[in-house]
């Protein structure tokens, strides 16, 4: 029997416990079934389950149970990235408590204090993710910086290499002064803020009096200026393009250049070019040819290369400085607020540095031709399909991706140097060795670079490094290569997914994925970014805790449509909450009822019409899950299974067979029981894949089985469905629901029981009442049916396909009382609606109001309006009497 309702705080792990222990998670190679493979995004070793982490992988799982349900053979490949800066910090800041450092330690050491953290209270993501559902083939779990993993990366790293791929250069890189190394983007934080534009005077050299205003948010760079740039059309500076203008305190002539980079219709017309601390002047510099002159140290200091005064001074000292002498040497002109956009360091805090530094590189211009032409040619597809443009328009305008970092945690390069610093590259010091033998023609010392690679430089090879790689014999590299889908959030869209896309072509001559499905972010219920300075984070193990994996997994899949933002909140969770206990509540009612597929039980011979409906609609619903997981609509699979289940299954079926079952004829019921058990059997197939807990709990207690429902196959009952049944009984719900409108809108008791008058009815019409009237009678509380040939009076009315239904009121309701109730809720409404007309009226309000609220407002406008229409019309019928 039945529990009096589902407990997911106990349920789920025992659950989780006996889907590992019969190892349904582990793909099968030798099945002998079609494989179909998703790669994980690995989350970081550091990591903590997010409200990101459970979309994605929500996705995930219902692609994978789904899939398995229809007979793939399934590989969810999980891992974790061994998150380079991130691990790196967590262990620093515990060292930091105990009054250590990593240098302390030396680099060989603090790289084990970093495995000894990683095997102590590293990977916790795993069992998080396990408390969501996720189904993926555990045993196979790997790690950026496993044996496997790291001779892929050596192995990549060395052919790129020797391929002329991958070099080493000086270029601009995004620098932390605190962890003194190059940082990616998405280590970057861009905070808003309104800094200051100072104007000054640049002199131009032998033209005395004569003066290039610049502007600038930073004069503290000034130093590093190595040319003015000005447009060439710009008719203010045609004549000095050339010339020198003299930067001041240092004196030093620089070039007035012209280049595209100047805008005439900008400040002044006139840009101070400071290629080594800004990305824009970078290229100009690159462009002219011009001087790089580096201003700062690795603690973001003014260096050797500014004037004695300044040396070892911070930036804000320095600026400060700067615009002091500026003024005094009566070249200041101006200064203005200014908004503007500073960047933060993700981990630290710190204001991120573009700096000038020797760094690796990897040459994407033709890795990235490739990974360009497999979408537009159509070799991957993407979803949503608008999502090409934002890829197209990166990969068109590709520049060298930085794989260096100064860190002691990751990929150490393979690479080693000789006396003379020539550098060897190989996957081994041995080899290495060798090689500097043959080119001294002696033994050689040789040192190693100290640098890193960037973590996406490793997460890049994940498609095929997971699979076996360099191992090309590897049998699951063979199967589950290129994977079937990739389902990312589109806001990696290029540190990962055109990444993989780019080593995969180069390594593996072929595409890592078949297509990519792109889900939006997470956000709160106001539709705002989750952040610590907002206080809005939601933890979803909080919620798994509160109201069930099952509820949150459904929470967010009912708005996961492809691309579209999720927005979530306890209500959002709890809504799902409550089906779970209404699906908990019809197991009980079929139990109740003694429901139980009988031995003989044919579904396509069943008799009676609501009988053969139901199962019409389970088909119906389960096509168009089916369609919409095929193509990533997750919103609209969930939404359709949801309808189904409460506002079909539960709501009208389960209703339909009560008189059934308190009937007489024991072949109807036991036909509709065996029914009602055949359906909610393949109900708990249909949400298996979004809600698997309580679904595996109430396949194992409704009835003895030969296998787990997540073993099971996919419900199909397509050829068991029966169009004219199901019109019949359509038409019968539907001629309950205008009952119900007219009952709902004229105040009618919920228990009082009705006359209803019929005029008008045609002789089909008159034999689906007779052949639904037990049906219409208890679903809609009627206690006679007559049809008649003229307007019955004291009766409202409603016309449904043609017919003229009428109740007369008297003994129902009390008009006069019920006129000044309509009257009432009316005035109500009316001031609602004048004053929200008011506010959208209002210029001033519309102009300062988020969009959201005027949204809302409107919204909420049309609602009202909606109901005044449906009070005035009651207000009218019975005002008709």
């Amino acid at each position: 029997m039945l529990d009096k309702q589902f407990n997911p705080a106990t349920a789920e792990k025992e659950i989780f416990k006996k889907w590992e222990q019969n190892n349904l998670f582990a793909a099968r190679p030798q099945s002998g079934k079609p494989p179909f493979s998703i790669i994980i995004p690995p989350p970081n070793v550091t990591g903590v389950l997010h409200m990101g982490h459970a979309l994605d992988n929500s996705i995930q799982d219902v692609l994978c149970r789904y899939k398995r349900m229809k007979g793939f053979d399934l590989l969810w490949q999980p891992g974790m990235d061994h998150a380079g800066i991130a691990t790196q910090v967590v262990v620093e800041k515990l060292l930091a408590k105990e009054g250590k450092s990593r240098h302390d330690f030396g680099r060989e050491k603090f790289i084990e204090k970093v495995w000894e953290w990683k095997e102590k209270s590293g990977g916790q993501i795993i069992n998080q993710l396990k408390a969501l559902g996720a189904s993926c083939d555990w045993d196979r779990t790997r790690f950026t910086m496993d044996e496997g993993l790291s001779a892929a990366v050596r192995k990549i790293f060395v052919k790129m290499f020797k391929d002329g791929l991958i070099y080493k250069d000086k270029r601009l890189v995004n620098w932390d002064s605190k962890l003194q190394t190059a940082v990616s983007d998405l280590e970057v934080i861009q905070k808003e803020t309104v800094g200051t534009m100072w104007y000054m005077n640049y002199p131009v050299e032998n033209e005395p009096g004569r003066f290039i205003t610049v502007a600038t948010t930073r004069p503290e760079t000034f130093f590093g200026d190595t040319a003015v740039a000005v447009s060439a059309e710009d008719e203010r500076y045609k004549d000095i393009i050339g010339k020198n203008v003299i930067l001041p305190i240092v004196n030093r002539p620089i070039p007035v250049v012209a280049d595209e980079h100047a805008d005439p219709e900008k400040g002044t017309g006139a840009v101070k070019i400071t290629p080594a601390h800004d990305f824009n002047d970078f290229e100009v510099g690159r462009r002219h040819n011009l001087p790089m002159i580096n201003i700062l140290d690795v603690h973001a200091k003014l260096n050797e290369n500014v004037p004695a005064e300044f040396q070892g001074m911070d930036t804000m000292t320095a600026r400060a400085k700067v615009l002091e002498r500026i003024k005094e040497l009566g070249l200041y002109v101006k200064e203005e607020p200014n908004p503007m956009t500073i960047p933060y360091g993700d981990r630290t805090g710190v204001v991120i540095e573009p700096y000038l530094t020797d760094q690796w590189f990897v040459d994407t211009k033709e890795i990235g031709r490739r990974a360009l032409e497999a979408v537009e040619n159509g070799s991957v597809k993407m979803y949503p399909e608008n999502m090409k443009n934002t890829y197209y328009e990166w990969m068109r305008n590709l520049q060298p991706w930085c794989i260096s970092r100064q860190l002691w945690w990751g990929h150490q390069v393979p690479v080693w140097y000789g006396p003379d610093g020539h550098m060897f590259c190989e996957e081994t010091e041995l080899e290495a060795k060798i090689e500097a033998t043959k080119h001294y023609g002696e033994e050689t010392p040789l040192h190693r670079d100290t640098d890193v690679l960037d973590t996406w430089f490793s997460s890049g090879l994940w498609a095929f490094s997971t699979m076996g790689w360099p191992n090309e014999s590897d049998e699951y590299l063979k199967r589950y290569y290129p994977t079937s889908v990739l389902v990312t959030g589109f806001d990696i869209i290029f540190f990962w997914v055109a990444r993989m896309m780019m080593m995969s072509l180069y390594a593996m001559e072929e595409i890592p994925f078949k297509e990519i499905c792109f889900h939006g972010l997470v956000r709160d219920e106001k539709g705002q970014k989750m952040s610590k300075s907002k206080n809005n984070g939601i933890d979803p193990l909080e919620m798994i805790a509160k109201y069930g994996a099952d509820a949150l997994r459904m929470s967010l899949l009912v708005q996961a449509g492809t691309g579209r933002d999720v927005l979530i909140g306890d209500s959002r969770v709890e809504a799902y909450r409550n089906f779970a206990t209404k699906i908990w509540n019809s197991a009980k009612f079929c139990e109740m009822n003694d429901c139980k597929v009988a031995e003989d039980y044919n579904p396509a011979g069943v008799k009676l019409p609501m009988n053969a409906w139901i199962i019409t609609k389970l088909s119906e619903a389960e096509k168009e899950i089916s369609n919409a997981i095929e193509t990533y609509s997750f919103n609209d699979a969930t939404q359709t299974a949801y309808h189904f289940v409460w506002g079909v299954f539960c709501d009208w079926y389960l209703e339909m067979a009560k008189p059934v079952f308190y009937g007489d004829s024991e072949t109807a019921k036991k036909e509709t029981r065996s029914t009602m058990a055949f359906v909610f059997d393949k109900i708990l197939g249909l949400l298996h894949p979004f809600m698997p807990f309580i679904t595996e709990e109430l396949w194992d207690k409704t009835a003895e089985r030969s296998e787990m429902l997540m073993a099971s196959a996919w419900p199909n009952v397509a050829e068991y469905e029966n169009l004219e049944a199901t019109r019949k009984v359509d038409w019968a719900i539907n001629m309950v629901s205008a009952i119900r409108s007219v009952r709902s809108e004229m105040n009618i008791s919920a228990g009082a029981k009705i006359k209803l008058r019929i005029q008008e009815a045609s002789d089909a019409q008159r034999g689906l009442i007779g052949e639904f009237s037990q049906m219409i009678s208890f679903l809609a509380r009627v206690e006679e049916i007559d049809f008649v040939s003229e307007p019955v009076k004291g009766a409202v009315s409603t016309v449904y396909d043609g017919m003229i239904m009428m109740i007369p009121l008297e003994g129902l309701i009390d008009v006069d009382k019920e006129k000044m109730r309509l009257t009432k809720e009316m005035d109500a409404l009316s001031g609602f609606i004048e004053r929200t007309l008011g506010q959208l009226a209002n210029e001033a309000f519309v102009s300062k109001a988020p969009e959201k609220v005027i949204n809302d407002k409107r919204a909420s406008l049309a609602e009202a309006q909606d109901s005044m229409k449906k009070l005035q019309e009651a207000f009218d019928r019975i005002a008709g009497l």
